[in-house]
């Protein structure tokens, strides 16, 4: 033995009732559970008073490249975050075009930072270098597959591209991709047509992947968002992950009722044998760049051709009707809509768009693009919050059995490079499910919130020696205080670690003692085989 965690209340990830007992840990994995002898000269963690848990598997993670910038991943480690899946919702780090027109695609991606990688095998590759502190597993995105792919995005791609798309989508699961992911409400994706979409999930298929999917979310076709998604997943085969299933909530008048009817044509999907799942962050907000409100013509070319392109009266007026998710989050009412973070003017955080245009000469467009013209050499870094959801709406989704969580954020850390960076959700997702429905509302017992952010998202991804405690699994755990384990970051200052999050170990190693971050980082890249 390695290592003894003695005196916790052991929660095995399965969903069975919380047994007093301690681990024992070799060769990072756990060699025992139960009550175990202490011998002389083994180390070992106090767990008294607390949860010992399988570490918390963040299936929806966007921290591609904040992983690359600062791979200590304070934010999710001090959460007992053990495990992050990247390239969801169509965006990544991986495969790369042309790196320019790539990067409004990667969430976190940094002005200078150099992306000497292509494909999806030498990202990894990169990712392991700089050895993080979380383990962490990738999906394809299509996004990038249509960046790299495609000439032109407001239309299909031509057989000859969606060849090309095949070919880097193959490449990147051979090479360690979990699966492929879609955002089709995305800018590079909203012409992506239902057809082609099931082009690449039979390949997702055949090489036995998973398909994410961020549905195609348009106002008054709620019931369409899912019924696409599971119609293309069922055509191909392949088993469905659908991502924040909640945004259906914010299509339709009654989102209650909405996100009840996306759970029904889940149960009927699944009643016919479609491997159907899904996953909700846990924000009742939305968040996204403020450059989404932008076509994708409008984002071309240097800062300046962009910003000299925005101070145009007759582009403006052309633009500002184009769909974009900005506009759909703020459903015709431009106060939903609200700065939260802006580098170039940080004086507008907590300025809703309708403020901004009452304030100006002009309309709520008017007012976004005189925001992006202040910062963009820096487009891409300003963040919106979108308040579009309401706990009533999307509380089914959560109670439902097949329901994962995950941060929908990157990792972060409030010193180093990252310590100016802000993402909803990147400090706060497990440990306010944990305190919100384990302590507060009482939805959940323990161990069925340990199930939902364990061993479901383990079973999802195909991993049978993590997200559980037993004999042989590795040992990535959690140690908590439940009485304690919250979060602790808000709306407007979300940069603050979690509380009562007591040790963590990561693949055997201790990246948390007593509280405190170990310089030390034992993640480990996993790649599908």
């Amino acid at each position: 033995m390695d290592l003894v965690i003695f005196g916790g209340t052991v929660v095995d990830g399965t969903g069975a009732v919380p047994v007093p007992g301690d681990v024992a840990v070799a060769d990072g994995r756990i060699v025992g559970v139960g009550r175990i002898p202490r011998p002389d000269g083994v180390p070992h963690l106090d767990a008294s008073g607390c949860y010992v848990t399988p570490g918390f598997i963040d299936i929806h993670s966007h921290s591609d490249f904040t992983l690359m910038v600062d791979p200590r991943a304070v934010s999710s480690i001090m959460q007992g975050v053990t495990l992050e899946v990247v390239g969801n919702c169509g965006h990544g780090s991986a495969p790369i075009g042309d790196p320019a027109r790539t990067r409004s695609n990667i969430y976190g991606c940094r002005t200078g930072y150099e992306i000497d990688w292509r494909g999806v095998g030498e990202y990894l590759d990169r990712l392991e270098d700089r050895r993080p502190a979380v383990n962490v597993m990738t999906l394809v995105p299509n996004g990038n597959l249509r960046l790299a792919a495609c000439e032109a995005l407001d239309r299909p791609s031509t057989p000859d591209e969606l060849r090309k798309m095949k070919r880097l989508l193959a490449q990147g699961l051979e090479e360690g991709a979990v699966g492929y992911s879609t955002g089709l409400e995305y800018g590079p994706e909203r012409d992506c047509p239902e057809d082609e979409i099931f082009g690449l999930c039979a390949i997702a298929a055949e090489f036995g992947g998973i398909y994410t999917t961020h549905t195609r979310n348009r106002m008054g076709e709620a019931d369409e968002a899912i019924a696409e998604s599971i119609r293309t997943a069922e055509r191909a085969d392949v088993p469905l992950q659908i991502s924040h299933i909640s945004s259906v909530a914010r299509l339709a008048d009654d989102g209650r009722r909405a996100v009840d009817h996306a759970l029904e044509q889940v149960d009927r999907a699944r009643g016919r044998g479609v491997d159907v799942q899904f996953d909700m962050h846990t924000r009742l907000f939305g968040t996204t760049n403020l450059s989404a409100a932008l076509p994708l013509r409008a984002q071309e070319g240097s800062s300046e051709e962009i910003a000299s392109r925005l101070r145009v009266p007759s582009i403006r007026r052309e633009m500002e009707n184009c769909d974009s998710i900005v506009a759909s989050l703020a459903q015709g009412d431009w106060s939903r809509i609200v700065v939260f973070h802006s580098p170039v003017q940080p004086e507008l955080s907590g300025t809703s768009i309708a403020e901004l245009a009452a304030a100006g000469a002009g309309n709520a467009f008017d007012a976004i693009c005189d925001i992006l013209i202040a910062a963009s050499d820096r487009l891409h870094e300003i963040m919106v919050i979108a308040f579009s959801y309401r706990e009533t709406d999307v509380r089914a989704a959560f109670e439902h059995p097949f329901c994962m969580v995950g941060s929908d954020a990157t990792a972060l850390a409030t010193d180093g490079p990252l310590k100016d960076d802000a993402f909803h959700g990147a400090y706060t997702w497990a440990s306010w499910f944990f305190r919100h429905f384990v302590r507060d509302r009482k939805l959940f017992t323990p161990q069925e919130a340990v199930r939902r952010l364990t061993s479901l998202p383990a079973s999802r991804l195909g991993l049978t020696d993590r997200g559980v405690i037993r004999s042989g699994a590795r040992a990535d755990l959690a140690i908590f205080d439940p009485n304690v384990f919250a979060e602790r970051g808000t709306t407007f200052e979300p940069n603050r670690t979690a509380a009562g999050m007591r040790h963590v170990l990561v693949n055997g190693g201790v990246a948390v003692n007593d509280g405190v971050l170990s310089r030390e980082r034992y993640g480990r890249v996993l790649r599908r085989t």
